[in-house]
């Protein structure tokens, strides 16, 4: 398929659309949803170091794009479920740099997947649409789901802040994982 405007342009109508899931705009009924999932403690304890509390629809709907930020949820392509969200921070346009958060917020979805599947899309929007070079992240030592999901994804664990919070008693690392547009290129030529 080519562009109309630009005929000898290639144009992909599956920007957002994956085999499991599409990334779509933030709507205003999901902030119910997530307010839901902040009850969840496990599900909030693998997302970050914060302190577990549970949220109001109103705290979500603060999450909207901007000039240095992306915003999306993520929908099963089954049923246009919202089984979770992933954005692209503090986007830094001259250093061609972001950091990326996500989540599956809804355990049913948790090792099947979706989260696999949302990931690749970003990258692919990221390196392709927004022409980064770097997206970062910072994941718990203890997420090993979260581990694997990233590395599988291309990521190079960078470093590591040693026993940078304390949770349970007990302190825990915090992993400093990247992907770098020519990590990402050179998996997708294998």
């Amino acid at each position: 398929m080519t562009n109309s405007h630009y005929p000898s342009m290639p144009v992909s109508n599956c920007i957002f659309t994956g085999e499991l899931v599409r990334l779509a705009a933030p709507l205003p009924e999901d902030h119910t949803l997530m307010a839901q999932w902040s009850n969840n403690a496990e599900y909030q304890r693998l997302l970050d170091g914060d302190p577990v509390r549970p949220e109001t629809p109103e705290f979500f709907a603060n999450f909207k794009s901007s000039d240095t930020s992306v915003h999306f949820h993520i929908r099963t392509l089954a049923d246009d479920r919202m089984i979770g969200f992933l954005g692209l921070f503090n986007i830094k346009w001259p250093s061609q740099s972001a950091i990326l958060g996500m989540a599956i917020g809804d355990p049913a979805y948790w090792n099947k997947g979706y989260g696999t599947d949302a990931l690749r899309l970003m990258l692919q929007y990221a390196f392709d649409e927004l022409n980064l070079f770097r997206v970062s992240l910072e994941v718990l030592s203890y997420n090993t789901r979260a581990i694997r999901l990233y590395e599988k994804c291309g990521f190079v664990r960078e470093g590591v802040q040693r026993q940078a919070f304390k949770r349970d008693g007990r302190r825990w690392d915090v992993y400093n994982y990247a992907i770098l547009a020519d990590d990402y290129y050179g998996m997708k030529a294998e």
